[in-house]
């Protein structure tokens, strides 16, 4: 199996520097990656350096708590778009989710849909969430609008479990699923492909 065209080469470092983003962009480059996947600082730069070369910039909005105001995820993912994005990862409210408020996650994808009209990911967290609250996440990301349901920010608990794809995928209707947090070889990659997802997100070189 070709997995480049599935992964999202992805640095969400909190001390990534501006080289250790040259060097993702190459390597994402070379490998024929998906997009490569960073933070707002680095988007323009990523833009610069991958123009021509058929790889995609997604940046990450509300990242990694999704507890940001609606007008500050939207703001963020409108400037992202304008520095040359071409795809937004979000994260949802998560405490929206677990305290049942599915109207208002529903409204903050809305949102973030509307201000930056590229496609859009929506990261609900598995690790976080029950079972029950993982269906009705991926429930609310269809209604709003998402066109992928994401399983992790890699910064929590956990990572992406093949048992939480299998919810998203008998719920996600006709969105994608990008898998991410903790896939770190090509055999996992594959696995998580074969379960249903679309997408890949790795920090590691697949």
């Amino acid at each position: 199996m070709n997995i480049a065209k599935y992964i999202d080469f992805t640095d969400l470092k909190p001390d990534a520097t501006g080289a250790d983003i040259v060097e993702l962009c190459d390597v994402a480059r070379e490998r024929g990656y998906a997009n490569v996947c960073v933070n707002g600082r680095f988007v323009a730069q990523c833009k610069r350096q991958l123009q021509g070369s058929g790889v995609g910039v997604a940046c990450v909005v509300g990242f990694p708590l999704g507890a940001a105001a609606t007008q500050v995820k939207a703001f963020e993912a409108e400037t992202a778009v304008r520095d040359g994005a071409d795809e937004i990862d979000m994260v949802i409210a998560i405490g929206a989710i677990k305290e049942g408020d599915l109207e208002y996650a529903e409204r903050d994808i809305a949102a973030v849909k509307k201000a930056c009209g590229v496609t859009l990911k929506v990261i609900i967290e598995e690790c976080l969430l029950t079972d029950d609250e993982i269906a009705a996440a991926t429930r609310v990301c269809v209604r709003a609008g998402a066109d992928i349901v994401k399983t992790s920010t890699g910064f929590s608990k956990s990572g992406a479990t093949l048992h939480a794809v299998d919810i998203i995928r008998r719920n996600c209707g006709n969105c994608g699923i990008k898998a991410a947090g903790g896939i770190r070889d090509a055999a996992t990659a594959e696995a998580f492909i074969s379960a249903g997802a679309t997408r890949i997100g790795a920090s590691a070189r697949l």
